[in-house]
């Protein structure tokens, strides 16, 4: 019976593997074998916290990504990052398990935070985590959060682990959010984007218009989350956006989610994600 366990097991891990190839799925999928792909180690940082205690820390910060830190499903579970793990904004986005054991406020269970800013002088440390006032009181024994975050520099474990949002009023779906700068005109085109499942955050990014079907104009990150598009010529919308993810390079399209009469400020969600 063993033996005849072992065999299917081995079975529908080739299965998965042929399924992924016809497909084209450009990277390893783990959530189809419930493993992650940035499952590792645990690594050695220095912790602070600014802001409110029970705050979000910056109100907008390096990443674009403005007051919806402190939303669902962002939720103020935030950190600016040290050079290292900010990488001139290509850090913005991604995710980390973070857990604290070296005082006696420490829950020593993690909790999953994300890349929302940049904190220059973090130097002091080969990595520096600069956490909004709840995610820093989450690591802690319930009713100690005050108590640890007195502590001053604190030393943490972190991780890298995929990012996985719940969808818009806490459904299971969720989408990839673009929200227009208001700087754009209809020569500029630039959007941050957000609630990236999976690596978090874009190696890069391209352009449809619909007037110009199979022709993508490559985008360049402006600054952080930020990415833009300067056209010679008047874009025709709607566009539709092919996303490239960091590490495992794989290839999201959201087909026509910038829509004909688009403004700058405006949101525009998609139907994919990761």
């Amino acid at each position: 019976m063993t033996a005849v366990l072992h065999q299917s097991s081995i079975f529908i891990f080739f299965a998965v593997i042929v399924m992924c190839f016809f497909q084209n799925i450009t990277c390893f999928n783990p959530r189809l074998l419930n493993v992650s792909r940035f499952e590792s180690d645990w690594s050695i940082a220095g912790a602070t916290w600014y802001g409110p205690p029970n705050g979000s820390g910056s109100d907008g910060g390096a990443c674009g990504y403005k007051s919806a830190v402190g939303r669902f499903p962002f939720s103020s579970m935030v950190s600016s990052a040290g050079p290292s793990l900010f990488k001139s904004g290509q850090g913005c986005g991604t995710c980390y398990q973070v857990k604290c054991t070296c005082n006696a406020a420490c829950s020593q269970k993690p909790v999953t935070i994300v890349i929302s800013d940049e904190c220059p002088g973090c130097v002091s440390e080969s990595a520096h985590l600069d956490m909004s006032g709840t995610a820093f009181g989450a690591m802690a024994i319930s009713g100690k959060a005050d108590q640890l975050r007195n502590v001053g520099v604190l030393q943490v474990q972190y991780r890298r682990t995929e990012c996985n949002y719940p969808g818009r009023n806490h459904s299971r779906l969720s989408s990839v959010k673009f929200q227009i700068d208001v700087g754009a005109n209809p020569y500029y085109l630039s959007t941050v984007v957000e609630y990236l499942n999976g690596d978090g955050n874009l190696a890069s990014m391209e352009l449809e218009e619909a007037s110009n079907k199979n022709t993508w104009h490559q985008m360049d990150r402006l600054w952080g989350a930020v990415w833009k598009l300067n056209s010679g010529s008047e874009l025709r919308a709607p566009f539709s956006i092919r996303m490239k993810a960091a590490d495992c390079g794989k290839v999201l399209v959201a087909n026509n989610v910038i829509p004909v009469g688009w403004k700058p400020g405006d949101i525009y969600w998609s139907h994919v994600n990761y």
